[in-house]
């Protein structure tokens, strides 16, 4: 059972703190220490009259949780794992933004989910993450690692040159505006959209799929994950934009790109009786049929 739990949130509305509320409420009538990851101050309002103890930094927990729950959309997903990617403890989205595909866990469902997780009654997936080793010290000085996807695009209106090697071995040269270095998680986001192959989130593999490419021939392609990629871009301006989920920098053509799989991977929970494949029907409606 329990006995320690950390709660992250980036963006403050009504539903976000009824749903912080309830947790603490709940958490602490049955004994549980709770972290509350506040830094806008935003959200002392729903512990007043609990034990609940502050923090504005990760490195700021005095114990390392059980578990962390991320209580908002996909986006605070993302920085809750960019927060918390080191302490390798799983974490549960629950879901008060619009699609909610990484918090998959509903405002309704956690009302009544909570025993299944205090009782740790759950299945942990464990997602696979990228990291861009060249160029460092970039990204706003957080760890350039991505849950969902690396990209590089043209940052001006011409398309951009994009040489690619995998493990030092020529693989293409794209012509294009851009190219998405997806993981199996970011397969149903960006990748998607561009045409791109869906994979299970434990999947280990890396998707490349490129934007608007400039010769038909040109199709996504998918590799292991023990692969190193180095791109070399070009092209008619003088920067392009590369990103890594989130955040984005601009890069001078001279700059070379290297990714590679992270060293850990990211523990992330789905309650028993959901699936990979009920999500997809669900939140993606595919298959879709109204035939049918």
């Amino acid at each position: 059972m329990l006995k320690r739990v950390a709660i992250f949130s980036s963006r403050v509305n009504e539903r976000t703190v009824r749903v912080v509320n309830h947790l603490i409420e709940e958490f602490c009538r049955k004994n549980i220490r709770i972290y509350l990851y506040d830094k806008t101050g935003e959200l002392r309002k729903c512990h007043d009259d609990y034990s609940v103890e502050v923090i504005v930094d990760a490195a700021e927990l005095k114990e390392k949780p059980e578990l962390i729950l991320s209580v908002g959309g996909d986006g605070t997903f993302l920085e809750t794992m960019m927060l918390v990617k080191d302490l390798e403890v799983p974490i549960a989205g629950i879901n008060t933004g619009r699609l909610g595909f990484l918090a998959n866990i509903s405002e309704e469902e956690a009302c009544h989910s909570l025993e299944f997780i205090y009782n740790g009654d759950f299945e942990i997936v464990e997602r696979s993450l990228l990291e861009i080793t060249e160029p460092a010290g970039k990204f706003g000085g957080y760890d350039p690692v991505a849950l969902n996807e690396v990209t590089v695009q043209k940052s001006g209106l011409s398309m951009i040159t994009i040489n690619v090697y995998v493990d030092n071995v020529y693989l293409n040269t794209y012509r294009a505006d851009g190219l998405i270095v997806s993981t199996a998680t970011g397969s149903t986001a960006y990748n998607l959209s561009a045409g791109g192959p869906i994979l299970q989130p434990g999947d280990d593999s890396i998707i490349i799929s490129p934007l608007s490419a400039h010769n038909l021939t040109i199709r996504p392609i998918v590799l292991p994950g023990t692969s190193t990629l180095r791109m070399n871009i070009e092209g008619r301006s003088t920067a392009y934009l590369a990103t890594c989920d989130f955040r984005s920098e601009k890069m001078p053509f001279s700059q070379e790109v290297q990714i590679r799989q992270f060293s850990k991977k990211l523990k992330t929970v789905m309650l028993r009786g959901r699936d990979f494949y009920s999500t997809l029907r669900d939140k993606l409606m595919w298959g879709a049929d109204k035939r049918n």
